[in-house]
């Protein structure tokens, strides 16, 4: 092991130590040498146990400087170099390993939340996950003792690992770094005053010049002395510290691991495997539930697409298709149509479907339908439109066009025309609606003229339900009309028609018109008030006076109108733009001149709070159940808006203005307003039943429930008011009476309610200039 020591001693000199002369003297060593001469120094494997030999420098050869010297000092130099460069990638293997340790810590910790969150997520499907919700969370328990052990595992690999191998290099390597610059100075410091020292004259010496000469060779000397044999110390002791420095690290490494492992081992005891074996046993019950559940869904899927070309078709049976014309509830997709521009339209796909008497619209990705038109008396027929087939319009009871959709077959055409017909003879509020729908099927078919009618309106026309609606106070079907009685009310009507033509053709006056019309409904009306009188005197009066139950008032499941405007309307009118709006004020088809000279004229300021169908005017109590209905209605479904409106009393007419544009928004008619009432405790709240007439010859009955700003008593009594100049206006004498019994305030307007005093104050003409014209 000494044997590249003594070669770097001898030297083949005179004055040579003795010891050493023995020896072969060496070469220096060249580059090509070098792996020769690293390989001659390296020394055997130890034996275990024993601190194995290293090579060093001599420090006795540092003064010398022999080139013998300088060449072993380059060998020394060189596995420096090679060490320092070792130790650097060894020290980002290492931080490395300590970087993924840190990063395991910081996973877990992760994972133990994420775990914890799956409870936290409310997945729309997360029925049954309690046992795997329990699971986790002792899987989260388990990971956070893991990230316990990872963490203590990663501050070990930072003390024992990293931090040794960090000093190595920063004291040991970087110190003979520094000590191999400061002796390349001193050797250079040396050859300058060497240089200088062999350049003194021969012949013409100075002491002085010699002297100093001599002085500074002196110190260079003793300086790169000094020099060497630090360096050579630092590269001696170096062989020792590298043998040292590579081990250390490991150690501390494999020590931690150790620790890890054992304590790990220790975590998972006897219950923690009983526990992931029964987590084992629940996965594979899942996975095979999952392959008998995918199994019966390829054997279902195979069973679905075996069907007839028939199912894909939309048309195939459009010669002779198999309608069900039984409906009360239909649902698919339409195509509506939207008027976009002056002529443009475009068509849009959405799935329809009817809830009572709606008509619901749901576009895909929406949550739930919207209403898109009140079914109930409303007329559906089949039209052209666009050249597209399949095409039917629903008309609003008023007669207003409606919205127009297409179906895709004739098979969903002529059912949906059906549907929507037996649904606005509201016969899915009977007992039995089928037997009710089938009822009217047979009776269309036997009657020759209504089944011609009924075609020539393309199966969508409401009239000719007259004969087939149903009492819903017995839930019995009501007798047939009298065909006398029914071919007099129809060849009524057809007269009105040819006087209206008549009179529009001749270009008459409004008046002698106006007058005309109310001539012969007052004889229609005067035979049906002597048919009435005849028949209220078969009937026996009862003994007291019984309380109807609610059902017998209004139909369950009734739907009830928030707002003047048809919800159709609504609808239309946003995806056709605004429509344009009259700036005379005036309504579109109606005009009413009798409010000029009507005897009675009363405006209060009210809002509309609903309006439902029901099912009898016998008694007010009807008009309470109404306005508990309607405002229980809005309490829950939490609408608060409420259109306002001019609500204007005359002799004629109930009349509904907009106090913006003064626009008639509703009209009826005062002789068909049958009830009326204000609330018993909340005295601003009153309603009305209105009996309107259908194009049957049948009558439907609609409450209307408003909140004033005035007392409701007081709408009633002028409701009254006005009926009673109604039954006076044929005679005079009663009508003169009657108007010299209502007394006048200063300004000539007419006092209401005189016979009952306001309790808020105590003139009850000083507030009522605000709301009344006389």
């Amino acid at each position: 092991g000494h044997s590249l020591a003594r070669r770097g001693r001898t030297r083949g000199r005179p004055g040579h130590r003795a010891s050493s002369a023995s020896s072969p003297e060496p070469r220096a060593p060249s580059a090509a040498a070098s792996p020769a001469l690293r390989a001659s120094v390296r020394p055997s494997a130890p034996p275990r146990g024993t601190m194995p030999a290293v090579d060093k420098l001599l420090l006795e050869e540092a003064l010398q400087d022999s080139p013998q010297t300088r060449s072993l000092l380059s060998v020394f130099e060189e596995d420096a170099g090679t060490l320092t460069d070792y130790t650097n990638q060894l020290l980002q293997a290492m931080q490395r390993v300590y970087g993924a340790q840190n990063e395991m810590c910081l996973a877990t910790q992760q994972l133990s939340k994420q775990l914890l969150a799956y409870e936290e997520q409310n997945f729309a499907l997360g029925k049954g996950d309690e046992e795997v919700i329990s699971t986790l969370h002792y899987f989260s328990k388990v990971v956070d003792e893991l990230n316990v052990l990872h963490t203590e595992l990663a501050k070990q690999l930072a003390d024992t690992m990293v931090l040794p191998i960090i000093r190595f290099r920063e004291k040991d390597l970087t110190e003979v770094s520094t000590l191999k610059d400061l002796f390349g100075l001193a050797s250079s410091e040396h050859d300058l005053s060497m240089a200088k020292y062999s350049r003194l004259p021969k012949k013409k010496e100075n002491e002085k010049v010699k002297t100093e000469i001599v002085k500074e060779v002196t110190a260079a000397r003793r300086k790169q002395h000094l020099s060497s044999l630090q360096y050579y110390c630092a590269l001696n002791a170096l062989q020792y510290r590298k043998r040292v420095a590579m081990m250390e690290p490991m150690l501390g490494f494999a020590h931690g691991q150790i620790n890890f492992f054992k304590k790990g081992a220790e975590m998972f005891s006897q219950s923690m495997d009983s526990f992931l074996s029964s987590v084992a046993d629940m996965v594979q019950s899942i996975q095979v539930e999952l392959e008998a559940e995918a199994e019966e869904m390829r054997a279902s899927q195979q069973e679905l697409l075996s069907l007839e070309e028939a199912v894909y078709t939309p048309d195939l049976d459009a010669a002779a298709p198999q309608i069900n014309r039984n409906l009360i509830q239909k649902a698919g997709y339409l195509n509506l149509r939207n008027k976009t521009g002056l002529v443009t339209t475009t068509w849009e796909r959405l799935y329809f479907f009817t809830q009572g008497g709606n008509l619901m619209c749901q576009p895909r990705g929406a949550v739930a339908g919207g209403l898109i038109q009140d079914l109930d008396n409303c007329s559906v027929m089949a039209v052209d439109c666009e050249d597209r087939r399949y095409c039917f319009q629903i008309t609003t009871p008023n007669g207003r066009a409606g919205i127009i959709l297409q179906a895709e077959s004739r098979k969903e055409n002529e059912e949906w025309i059906c549907a929507i017909n037996n649904i606005s003879r509201q016969i899915y509020l009977t007992d039995n609606p089928e037997v009710s729908v089938h009822l009217l099927q047979l009776s269309v078919s036997s009657s020759g003229f209504l089944g011609s009618r009924h075609q020539v309106e393309s199966d969508g026309s409401p009239s000719s339900d007259s004969n087939y609606k149903f009492c819903k106070k017995t839930r019995k079907p009501l007798p047939q009309l009298d065909v006398l009685e029914w071919v007099v009310s129809t060849l009524g009507l057809c007269l009105l028609n040819f006087v209206i033509q008549d009179e529009r053709n001749q270009t008459t006056s409004k008046a002698a018109y106006r007058s005309k019309m109310l001539s012969f409904w007052g004889v229609i009306r005067s035979q049906n008030m002597k048919s009435s009188e005849v028949e209220n005197d078969k009937i026996v009066p009862k003994a007291a006076v019984i309380i109807p139950e609610a059902e017998q008032l209004i139909a369950p499941g009734t739907p009830i109108q928030f707002d003047i405007v048809l919800p159709a309307t609504e609808f239309l009118d946003q995806n056709r733009g605004s429509r344009r709006i009259n700036p005379f004020g005036e309504t579109e088809d109606e005009t009413f001149p009798e409010t000029e000279d009507s005897l009675l004229q009363q405006m209060f300021i009210v809002r509309f709070l609903g309006s439902m169908a029901v099912k009898t005017d016998n008694t007010t109590e009807v008009i309470y159940e109404a306005m508990r209905q309607v405002l229980a209605a809005r309490a829950i479904h939490n609408i608060f808006r409420m259109t306002e409106s001019h609500l204007m009393v005359t002799s004629q007419a109930l009349r509904l203005i907009d106090p913006q544009t003064q626009v008639t928004r509703a009209n009826f008619e005062l002789t068909s307003v049958t009830q009326f009432a204000a609330h018993q405790e909340n005295k601003r709240l009153v309603g009305f039943v209105v009996r309107m007439p259908e194009s049957t010859g049948g009558e439907s009955l609609s409450a209307y429930v408003f909140e004033s700003n005035s007392e409701g008593e007081k709408i009633c009594y002028a409701i009254n008011l006005g009926k009673e100049i109604i039954e006076v206006q044929k005679d005079p004498e009663a009508l003169a009476q009657l108007m010299l019994s209502i007394p006048l305030t200063n300004d000539g307007k007419y006092v209401l309610l005189n016979d009952q005093p306001d309790d808020n104050d105590g003139s009850p003409s000083e507030n009522r200039g605000a709301e009344s014209e006389a």
